[in-house]
């Protein structure tokens, strides 16, 4: 089975409209573990705009599943991650400006200063996952980093799937039967929804995590969070 690990971003994008603390992020990530979903993932930026450093500590205590950061690793991102230690710290090169992740590593390029910081990872005992585009050089690339995972950046895919192009998932599968040959774990997300995660599943050998947050949150304000969980979960089965 694939596990299915909630971005709780949108959450605290909620709460900080308001101020206060509703709705309440730490019984959030609670809740989302009790109804089945095996993993918590949060994104803070340096502006704070959603998820806050503090976040990141409150919900340590909490999540008995899966933990995942994500983030740019600049120096304020490593030290709290290196404080924190979570289950697994995915390395995303997002623009301090971007509204939400919009390219995967040039892991050819960064090779040296992705090298030294899966190097500080693994010596934190961090599982490390890289985000990345679907292009084979790009995951022949993170093998050589030394990173453990590769996250598959799938925003393509799901509009494209969108217009009724089903094609769009050949070069994900194409990149997940090369990541299983080099050893690498295989995540994905990004614009990933009820609508496309059974599909994108079923064609992609190894798929063992998927990081759902807009897509989910949104669909939740029709259905319920407990009622979208648990659906997510049949369809990755």
């Amino acid at each position: 089975m694939t596990k299915l690990s909630v971005n709780i971003n949108k959450i605290a994008t909620l709460r900080n409209a308001r101020g206060g603390n509703t709705p309440n992020l730490v019984e959030a990530a609670i809740a989302v573990q009790n109804f089945g979903a095996q993993g918590i993932t949060i994104h803070p930026r340096p502006d704070e705009r959603h998820i806050r450093y503090q976040d990141a500590y409150d919900l340590k205590s909490v999540v008995t599943t899966e933990y995942n950061i994500e983030g740019n690793p600049k120096d304020k991102f490593l030290d709290l991650v290196f404080d924190i230690k979570p289950t697994q710290v995915t390395l995303v090169p997002d623009a301090v400006n971007a509204i939400t992740s919009n390219a995967g590593w040039d892991t050819v390029k960064h090779k040296a200063y992705l090298s030294e910081i899966i190097s500080e990872c693994k010596r934190n005992g961090i599982r490390t996952s890289i985000f990345v585009d679907p292009k084979k050089e790009m995951i022949e690339g993170a093998a050589l980093v030394g990173a453990d995972r590769i996250e598959l950046y799938t925003e393509e895919f799901a509009h494209q799937y969108s217009l009724g192009n089903t094609t769009a998932i050949e070069p994900y599968t194409a990149c997940a039967v090369l990541a299983n040959e080099l050893g690498l774990g295989i995540n994905a997300g990004h614009d990933l929804s009820l609508e496309n995660i059974q599909f994108f599943k079923e064609h992609i050998p190894g798929l063992l995590e998927v990081s759902i947050g807009h897509a989910l949150i949104s669909e939740a304000l029709y259905l319920g969070l407990e009622t979208v969980v648990k659906e997510y979960i049949k369809k990755l089965i």
